[in-house]
């Protein structure tokens, strides 16, 4: 079954300054602040919410169908999306724009510095899905603001549930917005900063929020996460991760773990526990999309972190 992802495709330029920013930026000069950095390590990174979304849920055996706005330089990116499998019938080409572009600066104490140009983006309310069939499910995530509004609207119309993942998004938006938002979609899931950010802007709390979809989910890092469902709050354990090298993309693939078990129809337990175990493969590998499983080695690791069985598919 096709699952539409809509959202960010982009690079991911990272760069480790082998110091500590604190040595170089003097606190009484940050009103006439001029540094520069020398990073001698660097990497290019496939990316972006949708990005890495689809790559989980393909992994999964799943049928994502990436939905995004890029620009002149996405040819790399097609040529690994299609290597991967992934469809690219909801890709739109602004060939006078670039793909979204991250820089990251980051330091030994693992402080960031951070640049994101949202290219062609910014172009993502033009966007259609309406030649794709067989949608019964969708995700709405980080993108460019109107395109956000958008497909909340146009999935609405459609009767197709979405999950509404607002993400860094979510400051683009004011509370009147957000509640339409909510109140459209099927699933919210947030973290626990954009918990507390979007009850702030809806002055609803996070229970109010969840009684108006069929679940919403606050993923909280180290500590797990809860997912508040039929007025119960179903608290789900981290997984163990085996190593720790890089949260990028963690939530991208807890997120690729929630669709994967609704569309199966599993019990939030168990999606629960495979959203987290997804996110604790990701932390110990690089990038958002450099981490491998297959159907074997995760169900293995399931029944290591969580003493159960993961249903058969």
């Amino acid at each position: 079954m096709p699952t539409l992802i809509c959202g960010s495709v982009a690079y991911d330029t990272i760069m480790v300054f082998p110091d500590r920013f604190k040595h170089h930026i003097l606190p009484d000069k940050v009103h006439m602040l001029s540094v520069s950095f020398l990073v001698p390590e660097m990497r290019r990174e496939f990316g972006g919410c949708a990005g890495n979304i689809g790559y989980n849920l393909q992994l999964l055996g799943g049928e994502p169908v990436i939905m995004a706005t890029v620009g002149q330089d996405f040819t790399p990116y097609a040529a690994r999306l299609s290597a991967l499998g992934v469809r690219q019938d909801c890709i739109r080409m602004v060939p006078e724009l670039f793909t979204p572009q991250c820089f990251i600066t980051t330091d030994l104490d693992d402080n960031q510095i951070t640049a994101f140009h949202p290219g062609a983006m910014s172009e993502s309310h033009d966007n259609r899905f309406d030649h794709i069939s067989g949608l019964k499910l969708a995700l709405v995530g980080p993108d460019g603001r109107e395109g956000m509004l958008a497909r909340c609207r146009e999935l609405q119309e459609a009767d197709i549930p979405f999950v509404f993942d607002p993400g860094q998004a979510m400051p683009l938006f004011t509370g009147e917005e957000l509640r339409g938002a909510v109140a459209a979609a099927a699933y919210v899931t947030l973290n626990d900063y954009e918990a507390a950010l979007m009850e702030e802007k809806t002055g609803k709390s996070i229970t109010d929020l969840a009684a108006m979809v069929r679940a919403l989910i606050v993923t909280r890092g180290s500590e797990g996460s809860t997912i508040y469902v039929g007025g119960r709050e179903i608290v789900i354990p981290a997984a163990q991760a085996k190593d720790v090298l890089d949260p990028t993309g963690c939530g991208d693939a807890y997120r690729a773990g929630l669709l994967f078990g609704i569309e199966k129809g599993w019990d939030w337990e168990t999606t629960g526990r495979l959203a987290s175990l997804l996110g604790a493969i990701k932390i110990a590998a690089r990038g958002g999309q450099n981490h491998h499983f297959d159907r074997d080695s995760l169900r293995a690791d399931y029944r290591e972190a969580f003493g159960h069985e993961l249903p058969a598919w």
